[in-house]
């Protein structure tokens, strides 16, 4: 399929009898008339379809995808890397929001049903440690019990408890038997700790939930990142087409108008797609 942009650019007149300017026998005024032909054909200049640079189409579907095809007039996809963009942000925001909204509930569980101060005690009672707990109910667990003494105690396991707040914090304490003691649900008389409670379970469940979610968001901005970089090739690459396929002419037409010959010079562009 081919788009035929034709602009007449200029004319001028030569009598069929000479080849020259038709002179009128005065010298002034044909001066005049000289001149005034000179000063209208300057005006005119050819309109001249521009070239796209294959840089520029590059560098703007880097900034935006779509934006480099759009430049170059590939409006379809264009349309298509920029819906790419736009999905592709649109999921990294809902999914990291639904992580974040996630692990505010999961941190909210812990806590409020795991205690530090339970797990110090069982410690204190089956293994033999001596954490100092402080006595004051009316206080956080975790600023009831001296970090210090109870990540020593926890020598004997395979890990120690970071302090409260931490991410590892609130990974440790449902990814590992180690912590099961400090579940409300957990019989302190228990000297098993491998026996679960369900609260155990549901807990990693949730936190598991929140990683999904933010897999989901990771996985898309590695895909934002994909979308940009194969916007930026096929952008300079939909400069390049169209360049190659945008074919320029230029001719001369005669054509005869009350009986004189008129020369026609016509500007021809075709693009084929």
């Amino acid at each position: 399929m081919k788009i035929l942009f034709t602009f007449l650019l200029y004319s001028f007149v030569v009598f069929a009898q000479t080849e020259g300017f038709y002179s009128s026998g005065a010298v002034k005024l044909d001066y005049k008339q000289i001149k005034l032909s000179e000063q209208k054909e300057s005006q005119i200049s050819p309109l001249l379809p521009e070239k796209k640079s294959p840089v520029i189409a590059g560098l703007l579907s880097l900034v935006f995808p779509g934006a480099g095809e759009y430049y170059a007039e590939d409006y379809l996809k264009a349309g298509i890397f920029a819906g790419i963009e736009i999905a592709v942000i649109s999921v990294a925001l809902i999914y990291e929001n639904k992580g974040d909204d996630q692990t505010a509930s999961f941190q909210k569980v812990a806590d409020s049903r795991w205690s530090v101060v339970k797990y110090a005690e069982w410690l204190n009672r089956f293994k033999g440690t001596n954490i100092p707990i402080d006595p004051n109910p009316s206080l956080p667990a975790w600023e009831r019990v001296n970090w210090d003494s109870l990540n020593s105690a926890e020598s004997i396991f395979s890990h120690r408890l970071p302090r409260h707040g931490e991410q590892q914090y609130y990974e440790l304490i449902g990814k590992y038997h180690q912590y099961t003691a400090g579940w409300d649900s957990f019989d302190p008389n228990n000297v098993d700790n491998s026996d679960l409670p369900p609260i155990f379970t549901e807990y990693s469940q949730m936190r598991g939930k929140a990683n999904d979610y933010y897999n989901i968001s990771s996985k898309a901005i590695i895909g934002l990142y994909i979308n940009h970089f194969l916007s930026t090739l096929d952008g300079f690459w939909s400069a390049v087409s169209y360049n190659k396929n945008l074919q320029v002419s230029v001719r001369m037409d005669e054509a005869n108008y009350a009986y004189k010959n008129i020369f026609v010079p016509r500007f021809s562009a075709k693009y084929y797609f």
